[in-house]
């Protein structure tokens, strides 16, 4: 639940009463809770806007979660796929984009105007495996320049992790993050 508040709602909230108490105080004369207002109450306030102004909101869930595909996670994903899904579905702060780093790392953004922009995620089962689909709008990074990336794609969300790319409509590209059993069968088979 603590994920989803804003930590710069807290700070606006906890700075502008600490604020207030401090200007009532300084106009009752009352010289503690007056310091306390100033000195601790506007560094907070503006510790808060400044949050409030480098905040990324969390990508939504372009649809449900079925109980099955919640059940499939908790046996399944990898710690790459649970890392990844937890950090595009918080508050981030100083980032432009979700997953900034990983696509620069990628080579999917030459540039912050041609960099593809997570629009939206969803779970679900392909094949009996854990999947995870990143939605990306990308009008300016072509589905060929995904297909090239797609073996270091894979090396970069691995291991035990297979990608998939497809695009859905026009400009748009959804990468699929599965969760790959055949390393898990073949050393049970073992």
């Amino acid at each position: 639940m603590l994920r989803k508040i804003p930590l710069s709602l807290l700070l606006l909230t906890v700075g502008g009463v600490l604020t207030v108490v401090g200007f009532v105080a300084y106009f009752k004369a009352q010289a503690t809770l007056n310091l306390v207002g100033f000195f601790y109450g506007v560094p907070i306030l503006l510790g808060g806007l400044a949050l409030k102004a480098a905040q990324l909101e969390p990508t939504p869930y372009s649809q449900p979660t079925s109980p099955d595909v919640l059940a499939l996670r908790e046996q399944q994903a990898t710690a790459t796929q649970n890392q990844v899904r937890k950090d595009v579905t918080r508050f981030r702060y100083g980032q432009e984009v979700h997953l900034e780093e990983a696509l620069e790392r990628l080579g999917l953004s030459p540039n912050d105007d041609d960099r593809p922009v997570l629009s939206g995620l969803r779970e679900e089962a392909v094949d009996g495996a854990y999947c995870l689909v990143l939605e990306f709008d990308s009008p300016l990074m072509p589905l060929e320049t995904w297909q090239e990336k797609h073996a270091k794609i894979e090396r970069f969300f691995g291991p035990n992790v297979k990608a998939a790319i497809a695009t859905p409509a026009e400009n748009r590209v959804e990468l699929a993050l599965i969760t790959d059993l055949t390393p898990a069968e073949t050393a049970n088979s073992q």
